[in-house]
């Protein structure tokens, strides 16, 4: 098949390395894989090197931007029709709002291909302003009726796709995002060493995140539990960098918690398993997420979590893998950690369980598998 991926950025992030390994996937399996992009801008980090080193066609639309600007936004459009046409795919596949509204347009424009979209995380939610949602919901359906086939990466994101009118129920398939799991399994030789340049000592209880620093990922509420905590073995690690970076950092000294936080900034992918190997519990107290990649990433890595109950973390999280808290239940949060860090054969329980839960759910080659029987699908219909 001729296959060509749509995204607007190729940082480091879960929509972003979901569709680096299903390039690298497809392009394994002898299809002819483009990967249209636009630059990788911001602090998060990049996967735009690998993507280039990787065997297929990567293209760069320096106008294909994450801020809405309608001059370039149209300009980007442009450009995907005129790639699209010289490319004439069986399918095209975009992720990400921007890429998603523009690259269907263009896709429908040019004709003469099947159009999949996949849902990473949806871009109207409760914390934006009203006129924002109305916005985007109203570019959503519209992209919607342009759309073959729509993938989700959590059944809670086709839920809240039909609840506000996106799409048809038929449209949606749930493939939940795969990654490399075999690198998580075996403890890393770096765990130690990353644990040991904490500087905690041998007997603190590592409590991690792993994410962007920016609005919304829910460091304040970890800040409020660490006020409240007195065990002093407990110790925290921020994991990622992102815009509210200062900020964060700033308020850590604010609250008087410099000496049990550590900010690791900006860790390259392959760095990661060591990281979740080095910690004793991993919490994940984001308001929105489609289903963060943290929380199976740990669970692979037999760490028990604590997670928000937003968008799809309760199709990893029940009682048997880890904890699951109502948004911003700070009391919760206290009383999660401190079970947990008062008993190693529970962590240890729940790590196993969740391990044996997500090997296979989270597999990239299962998910490739099911990427590709989809497209199939769509040509056959």
């Amino acid at each position: 098949m001729n296959i060509c991926h749509v995204i607007t950025r190729m940082i480091l992030g879960g929509a972003q390395e979901n569709t680096l390994l299903t390039c690298e996937g497809l392009h394994a399996r002898d299809h002819d894989v483009t990967l249209i992009t636009g630059p990788a801008l911001g602090p998060e980090g990049q996967l735009i090197t690998r993507a280039r080193n990787g065997g297929y066609r990567v293209i760069e639309i320096n106008q294909l931007r994450r801020p809405i600007n309608p001059i370039r936004d149209h300009r980007a459009y442009r450009r995907l029709v005129r790639l699209l046409g010289d490319l004439r795919p069986d399918i095209m596949h975009s992720h990400s709002s921007k890429a998603g509204i523009l690259a269907r347009k263009a896709a429908a424009k040019v004709g003469g291909m099947k159009i999949v979209h996949t849902v990473h995380g949806l871009p109207y939610h409760r914390y934006l302003s009203p006129w924002r949602n109305k916005l985007y919901i109203a570019l959503e359906k519209r992209a919607a009726r342009r759309s073959d086939a729509i993938v989700s990466v959590a059944d809670a994101m086709t839920r809240q796709a039909l609840a506000a009118g996106v799409g048809r129920g038929e449209q949606y398939t749930t493939i939940y995002s795969g990654m490399e799991v075999a690198p998580y399994l075996d403890r890393p030789d770096g765990a130690n060493a990353f644990r040991d340049s904490l500087g905690f000592g041998g007997d603190a209880i590592l409590v991690t995140q792993v994410s962007r620093i920016a609005e919304l990922k829910g460091h304040q509420y970890i800040f409020d539990a660490a006020e409240r905590i007195s065990d002093p073995r407990v110790r925290f690690c921020f994991v990622g960098d992102g815009r509210w970076r200062d900020r964060i950092e700033a308020e850590t000294n604010r609250r008087g918690l410099a000496d049990r936080f550590t900010f690791t900034g900006l860790l390259p992918p392959a760095q990661i398993p060591a990281v979740m190997h080095a910690s004793d519990i991993v919490v994940h107290c984001s308001l929105r997420e489609g289903l963060a990649r943290a929380l199976p990433q740990a669970m692979l890595a037999s760490r028990p979590v604590i997670s928000f109950d937003i968008d799809g973390a309760a199709e990893v999280v029940d009682d048997s893998t880890g904890v699951l808290l109502a948004p911003g239940d700070v009391t919760g949060l206290v009383s999660a950690i401190g079970k947990l860090a008062d008993s190693p054969d529970l962590r240890a329980a729940l790590g196993a369980a969740g391990r044996e839960k997500c090997r296979e759910m989270f597999s990239h080659h299962r998910m490739i598998d099911r990427i590709e029987e989809l497209y199939l699908r769509l040509l056959d219909s």
